[in-house]
């Protein structure tokens, strides 16, 4: 199984990636040696958003989509699962 996911950084900003390990990446983008610039920068992140894939090519163009966005979509797609997990 592959994610995408996307993390709302400490500036309030996105980040998207993908991983087979969710709860691994998550705590490596929080670590003091986090191999992310981005992020690394901009601790503590929080997993807001995610989607799972059986093979890594839909999840790398999933993720391809999804960084094309801009923040407004990003923020659509958080929203909305958001509103489907508060219906369950």
């Amino acid at each position: 199984m592959y994610f995408i996911y996307l993390l709302r950084c400490s500036d309030n900003s996105l980040y998207c990636g993908q991983t087979k390990n969710l709860k691994r990446r998550i705590k490596e983008h929080n670590s003091n040696d986090s191999k992310s610039k981005y992020t690394r920068a901009r601790r503590p992140v929080k997993l807001v958003y995610f989607e799972k894939y059986k093979t890594i090519n839909k999840a790398l163009k999933r993720e391809f989509e999804i960084k094309k966005m801009t923040k407004g979509k990003k923020e659509e797609l958080i929203i909305n699962l958001q509103n489907n997990l508060n219906h369950l």
